[in-house]
């Protein structure tokens, strides 16, 4: 039995689940919670924004952000979505290279897709348009 993205069976229709990842990243203009809130608030309004999101369908999503910022875990500020609830959420220190992007804050959403769903969409916000520069415009 094949189940459709709203609960339906689809009898004798093929519907294949594929696994994708969007990306994202921004920076804060400071290590203070609020500063990190507003960058991760930000990015999450515009990934949803840009992708069609069913939160049944998100498996996971890992925050990183560089050393310079520990006032707050970016995931305790998603956590505050009804839509992030129940999902596994994950914060990870980014690795140090030297004269990387201060500030940052990096997404890795992995969700579960129909093979007919749009492809994703990245979001690079702030300085972080810096990182794909190829994804702008």
């Amino acid at each position: 039995m094949v189940i459709g993205e709203h609960g339906e069976v689809l009898e004798g229709r093929s519907v294949e689940r594929i696994v994708r990842a969007i990306r994202g990243a921004t920076t804060a203009s400071a290590n203070t919670r609020e500063a990190i809130e507003d960058a991760v608030v930000e990015l999450l309004d515009v990934l949803e924004s840009k992708n069609p999101l069913n939160p049944g369908h998100i498996v996971s999503v890992t925050f990183s952000v560089t050393p310079d910022l520990d006032a707050v875990f970016p995931a305790a500020i998603a956590r505050q979505r009804s839509s992030l609830q129940a999902v596994p959420l994950l914060d990870v220190q980014q690795m140090m290279v030297k004269g990387s992007l201060p500030k940052c804050i990096r997404l890795l959403m992995t969700i579960n897709a129909l093979d007919s769903d749009p492809p994703v969409h990245h979001v690079y916000l702030r300085q972080a348009k810096t990182l794909r520069p190829d994804l702008q415009g």
